[in-house]
């Protein structure tokens, strides 16, 4: 009994750790799809001639927590990524450099229209977020 006790146990812990799950941070396609709908939003709110598309945005919200759901996240698990402040943070700052990268200028909104426009030209996922007025 004394040896199988260490076996049954080490079987345990390398199972547990097999059964880990990622951060959904780390989990591509929830974090581009997510990263997607953040940058299409931030150019939305700053470019009044694009407009962001509201109900394809929200579907792919549903569709992408099914997603998650399916990958074993719990609701709280999904909930506490995206309410998360740090997680917030980070997206935000990935999204800034993002659109700085393609010569958006904060302040300057016609650079945020000219990257929207790029975006929905290419029909990229960002540019299928956004409709041009």
């Amino acid at each position: 009994m004394r040896v199988m006790l260490p076996v049954v146990l080490g079987v345990s812990v390398l199972a547990g750790a097999a059964a880990a799950k990622p951060p959904l941070s780390e989990v591509p396609e929830i974090e581009n799809t997510i990263f997607a709908a953040a940058v299409g939003h931030e150019i939305s709110e700053i470019c009044d001639s694009i407009s962001a598309r509201r109900l394809r945005a929200l579907m792919q919200a549903w569709k992408l927590k099914g997603r998650a759901n399916d990958l074993g996240y719990s609701d709280a698990e999904i909930k506490e990524y995206v309410e998360s402040d740090a997680e917030k943070a980070r997206m935000r700052a990935k999204g800034e450099s993002y659109l700085k990268a393609r010569g958006a200028i904060y302040g300057q909104p016609e650079t945020f229209c000219a990257v929207g426009r790029a975006e929905i030209a290419k029909n990229s996922a960002i540019g299928a977020l956004l409709r041009a007025k």
